[in-house]
């Protein structure tokens, strides 16, 4: 089987078996909804969101919100594995939830438990803030008469192009929203599409908008301003990786070290110039340090049955990034790990 076909299977599995844990607490959640106490109270300060599938980065990322951000900000994580403990996030209020599309779980954040704020920030598990001063930017930015939002991680290989001018998308990985504007004035909507023709910087335009893009497209062709943080200043306020997910899922599937090892070294090295094993070994680097990290704050490393060594993940690493091609590497995990790890 291909791997992108394994991990397809696997995504569908993984919905599966969380659902037993998460959809009875889900389906409470809907039935009381409306509730005026279900929604976060009336407050300047801005609602921070996240979404969990793997609960040793979820430590991780709570840890680097209490620290730098304290009490700045009130905080809702949305536990799709049905594996956290509630009790373990102090000052968190984690309500476990189906493992939804990530831009229908936003737009429910959105919408009803963040009504009562003007700033809604989305923020990956994967994302992690290492700095007070982003919320003071936040707070800033979207104080700017005009301003949707702010994003600290925009993407990076397509642009817009509207009216001649061009565009960074603020993609959703660190995303302050102004919901005045977003959801009670502009009624937007979150959620995917087809039909992106905006020149790539890579050569076939994207084809799909991903979370927030067509909503991006629609504020910036109203004449909002989208901010986008500089990108020399965007590693002083984050620090994080990308596209985990599929890599957690192989990790769920494998029983062994072993069986994650050969997941790898039993493709040919021809392969390791497409996206799928470049993408899910960035993934297996990140969650190691993760692991580190863990460890670091916890005293003792999370359970991961299936995560190999260090040592043998960095085998693999000497022996494949000569094959990746396009001036790829996986330095960039290792700057983001220090950031990190220097953070905590």
């Amino acid at each position: 089987m291909a791997p992108h076909e394994l991990l397809q299977r696997l995504f569908k599995r993984f919905s599966v078996q969380t659902a037993f844990t998460t959809a009875l607490p889900t389906l409470g959640y809907y039935l009381t909804r409306m509730r005026a106490e279900s929604a976060l109270s009336v407050s300047d300060k801005p609602a921070l969101f996240t979404m969990n599938i793997l609960p040793p980065m979820m430590t991780v990322w709570h840890h680097c919100v209490k620290k730098y951000l304290g009490d700045s900000v009130d905080t809702v994580i949305f536990d799709c594995s049905g594996e956290l403990i509630a009790s373990e996030f102090p000052g968190a209020r984690v309500q476990k939830f189906l493992n939804f599309y990530a831009a229908t779980k936003s737009q429910e954040f959105l919408d009803h438990i963040a009504k009562n704020r003007k700033i809604s920030w989305l923020c990956d598990d994967d994302m992690f803030i290492i700095s007070p001063a982003a919320v003071e930017l936040v707070q800033r930015e979207l104080a700017v008469p005009n301003t949707a939002s702010l994003s600290f991680r925009p993407r990076n290989w397509w642009h817009f192009e509207i009216n001649g001018t061009s565009h960074a998308p603020s993609g959703s990985y660190c995303l302050a929203l102004n919901r005045e504007i977003v959801c009670d004035k502009e009624h937007i909507s979150l959620a995917p599409a087809n039909g992106n023709e905006h020149p790539s910087d890579m050569g076939k335009p994207p084809k799909r908008y991903d979370t927030f893009d067509k909503a991006n497209e629609v504020l910036l062709t109203k004449g909002y301003r989208c901010a986008v943080v500089p990108e020399t200043e965007q590693d002083k306020y984050v620090t994080g990786f990308s596209g985990m997910s599929g890599t957690v899922m192989l990790l769920r599937h494998f029983t062994t070290p072993e069986q994650t090892l050969d997941f790898f070294t039993s493709q040919p090295a021809e392969k390791w110039d497409a996206n799928v094993l470049y993408g899910t070994f960035s993934s297996l680097l990140a969650i190691e340090c993760i692991q580190e990290c863990y460890t670091t704050l916890m005293g003792r490393p999370y359970p991961l049955r299936s995560l190999p060594s260090k040592k043998a993940l960095e085998d693999i690493r000497r022996a494949r990034e000569p094959h990746l091609g396009g001036g790829r590497s996986f330095k960039w995990i290792d700057e983001a790990g220090e950031r990190l790890k220097k953070a905590l």
